[in-house]
């Protein structure tokens, strides 16, 4: 897994490739958490070079978007496509999170 992060406007843009599994995802919830730590409100996840998400994934996901929620802030996603696109569909992910079809649109929203 490798993640890649800048920030745009106010919206920190994090670039995830390879695969969120049980041994990667304590380390995609430990950058998360440390941008969440340092302030960042609104995370937009780009999820276009993700070919896996397991359970464990999906939970470092959740655990993310409850404390961003409390400090009243949100996580947006972009890029689904592929299997990663059917996790999303069949856990409810898409009906919890805003999902955007590109950068550019979930940017424009703020």
């Amino acid at each position: 897994m490798e993640i890649a992060t800048r920030k745009e406007k106010d919206i920190t843009i994090v670039s995830v490739s390879g695969r969120i599994d049980a041994i990667t995802a304590p380390e995609f919830e430990g950058n998360l958490d440390a941008l969440i730590t340092a302030g960042e409100k609104i995370l937009l996840i780009n999820l276009s070079g993700l070919g896996y998400i397991s359970s464990a994934g999906l939970r470092s996901i959740l655990s993310s978007a409850k404390k961003l929620k409390a400090l009243s802030g949100e996580i947006l996603f972009t890029g689904l496509q592929g299997p990663v696109d059917e996790v999303f569909q069949i856990s409810g992910f898409k009906s919890i999170f805003k999902i955007f079809p590109s950068e550019a649109e979930a940017i424009a929203t703020f």
